[in-house]
């Protein structure tokens, strides 16, 4: 993420030098393709980490339910145990 961040940040840098100094139609055009692009990148990324953590999550709470259902049944084995 931080070298996405870093590749903004020059082009931003780019972008500012080009409107200062004035470089030319061509390194506009592929200035602007190049931010579509990495903000696509940065998009994809994003949504892909929200992915995995969501079922991170998911498989979290799977254990976590997992683990109370064997001590309900422990729980439940014991009681039949005294009572048998």
């Amino acid at each position: 993420m931080l070298v996405w961040c870093a590749i903004l940040f020059s082009l931003g840098v780019l972008a500012f030098l080009d409107s200062t100094f004035t470089f030319g139609e061509i390194f506009r055009t592929i200035n602007s393709v190049l931010f579509m692009l990495v903000s696509l990148g940065l998009l994809v990324r994003i949504s892909m980490k929200r992915r995995l953590r969501e079922l991170e999550t998911l498989r979290e709470r799977i254990m976590e339910l997992e683990q109370q259902l064997r001590s309900f049944e422990a729980k439940r084995k014991t009681s039949e145990t005294v009572r048998g």
